[in-house]
């Protein structure tokens, strides 16, 4: 063999070589528009202008059940890690930091590995400390696919749209428009709304903003085919979370957990589709399912640990069943509700049906909607309807989303629906084994995260979660197993046994000497929530001097945040310790108001401008009377 003729075997088993290692892949980019329910025209919505959008929803594919958390950051960490929030408390949390395991990635590290170029424009708050360095070669409000400096290899992309964030009902002025903008008046008000001024111009601007919204996509879409790569690019649009006029953003009904999801796929890389261009898919995705997904599209190994299944590409999955949505503490103040998607029922299981659906979120009252709403609610005039929003949550929830979109016909206690409720039933008790779900956990506990709460012999999860259930359930029949819960050597079954106490109110008069011995628990949420318990059975004043020890406790934010929560709800009755409020306010602990917006003392002071009358308490309407 000649030298000549082994060179030219060199060159073409080096070429072989490397294309084994750079094998064809396409481009994949994402476009998030924020805190929008599905107000697109494909989507069905008659008042939407979203032109784009819908033309993107004739060529692509479109999910009519994609689901994920009511906020964003919980939303996100489910994105970039492919499991969910609770899975790693608190990461379940608004502004929280989860406690998650060494070994996970952001998934865009796994195809930069591929040899992706990966860019985020430019939101990160993934509600976790998951490594941006590792996920991202280019992060932040310039970062753009035009960055790749090799162009041979294909980018992951994501742009974050935020004229549709929440933030664009506060201002005063609204933005000029090159359009004819929609007027208040043509808007639909759904039934669990107040028909107010405020409330009208909102649902306006939104639309109008939607339209802003398409227009930018738009301009992504023409940047795409100028730079010749829209033959090669994968696009999914999406809404980071529902939202976001009153009831929907940070609720688990439909108009705060249903996102818009259309993703196209050019001619080349449809072989990927899971269906046809124009075809509409009604089986239930999550955002936890996104990782699997681009790993899959990516021809990139998924994870095991990751608890999506793959929407489309080489690996995809068989369709879900149900999905699940979760959430708990919103901002300073804290909830806990659960829910789970099939194709056509939304199922919510409320843990707190003591606590109103609405609470005062100082971020969330800066729209006027929300103001006209409680002003119409202080002074008497909200319907039955529009005052269910206000008043103490049923223990469960069943919606029809077909028929029922605005989620306001309960169908839980209809016996025609006796098995689906029992089958969703089911469902979120098999996830809440499967995930260790955090949330049964009081934020600060030691066996919060990944790690801890897997550990041998932690806690029993299928015994707290029952415990919680019965709390839920309101039924006095359970206040011994409560009593009894407030003894056990686990930490989340005394904190559940205080809190099914506190949620029967007066009802749990019996427990009242388990609940003052409670006050000495070594777990500060136990001692917070027995506390309230006692000062619901009319005993305020043991309760305050043990809420006044609690929000005096060095490093123990999840300790403090618990008890400003309680002072906070207990209005009134907190008073005689507003001096003690205030000195923790002006202490060393409002340093950290400063340095975190949802930090322990931002609650405090929610309470001191209460009952310095610098703030009105929100006035919540007698729903029962309402009804009659």
């Amino acid at each position: 063999m000649s030298l000549r003729t082994l060179f030219c075997l060199l060159l073409v088993f080096s070429g072989m070589s490397l294309g084994a290692a750079q094998p064809d892949r396409p481009n994949i980019l994402c476009l998030v528009s924020e805190d929008n329910d599905t107000f697109l025209g494909s989507f069905g919505d008659k008042l939407a202008r979203t032109p784009t959008l819908d033309k993107l929803a004739r060529e692509g594919v479109v999910y009519e059940r994609c689901f994920t958390c009511p906020v964003c950051a919980p939303s996100r960490f489910n994105i970039i890690s492919g499991m969910s929030p609770v899975t790693c408390g608190p990461a379940e949390h608004m502004r929280a930091q989860g406690n998650i395991p060494a070994w996970l990635r952001g998934f865009p590290a796994y195809l930069r590995e591929a040899g992706y170029f990966t860019s985020n424009n430019a939101k990160t708050d993934y509600n976790s400390p998951i490594s941006i360095k590792d996920a991202w070669n280019d992060q932040g409000k310039r970062a753009h696919w035009r960055d790749n400096p090799d162009k041979s290899k294909p980018f992951f992309s994501v742009f974050n749209h935020e004229v549709t964030h929440e933030s664009c009902l506060f201002p005063v002025r609204e933005l000029a428009f090159d359009f004819v903008p929609l007027k208040p008046s043509e808007v639909r008000i759904p039934p669990y709304q107040p028909d107010t001024p405020e409330i009208r111009a909102d649902w306006a601007r939104y639309y109008n903003h939607m339209l802003v919204m398409d227009g930018q996509i738009a301009a992504k879409l023409r940047d795409l085919e100028k730079d010749g790569l829209a033959d090669n690019t994968i696009v999914f649009y999406y809404g980071d979370n529902g939202g976001v006029l009153p009831r929907s953003k940070r609720f688990l009904q439909e108009s705060g957990v249903h996102v818009p999801l259309i993703v196209y796929y050019p001619p080349k890389w449809r072989h990927l589709a899971p269906a046809a261009p124009g075809s509409r898919i009604k089986d239930p995705v999550h955002f936890v399912d996104f990782a699997p997904t681009m790993l899959s599209l990516a021809g990139v190994k998924i994870p095991e640990y990751m608890q999506g299944r793959a929407m489309a590409g080489p690996a995809r999955a068989a369709p879900n069943e149900f999905v699940f949505t979760t959430r708990d503490r919103m901002d300073s103040c804290y909830d806990m509700m659960r829910g789970v998607a099939g194709s056509r029922f939304l199922y919510i299981r409320n843990f707190r049906p003591d606590l109103p659906y609405v609470q005062r979120l100082e971020y969330m009252f800066q729209a006027r909607g929300y103001q006209s709403w409680a002003r119409e609610a202080a002074a008497g005039h909200l319907t039955a309807a529009t005052a269910q929003f206000w008043g103490a949550k049923p223990s469960e929830e069943l919606y029809d989303m077909e028929s029922d979109p605005d989620s306001v016909h309960n169908l839980a206690a209809a016996p025609e629906h006796r098995a689906t409720l029992e089958k969703m039933r089911t469902a979120l008790h098999g996830q809440t084994l499967r995930v260790k779900d955090n949330g049964l956990l009081p934020e600060g506990s030691p066996l919060e995260g990944y790690d801890a709460s897997r550990a041998a012999g932690a806690w029993d999860v299928e015994k707290v979660y029952a415990l919680a259930c019965l709390a839920s359930d309101r039924d006095p029949a359970n206040l011994p197993k409560f009593i009894a819960a407030l003894v056990d050597p686990s930490e989340p079954m005394r904190w559940w046994g205080a809190q099914g106490c506190t949620i029967l109110g007066p009802k749990a008069a019996g427990a009242e000497a388990a609940l003052r011995a409670a006050l000495d628990d070594k777990s500060g949420a136990v001692a917070a929530a027995a506390a309230e318990a006692l000062a619901r059975l009319g005993k305020p004043a043991d309760a305050l001097r043990a809420l006044e020890r609690l929000i005096q406790m060095k490093d123990a934010d999840g300790t403090v945040m618990i008890a400003a929560n309680v002072i906070d709800r207990l209005g009134e009755l907190a008073r005689p310790s507003l001096p003690v409020m205030k000195r923790v306010f002006a202490g060393e602990a409002s340093a950290k108001l400063e340095g975190g917006k949802y930090a322990p003392t931002h609650i405090l002071l929610h309470s001191i401008d209460v009952l310095e009358g610098r703030v009105a308490a929100l006035v919540y309407p007698d729903v029962t009377q309402l009804a009659k």
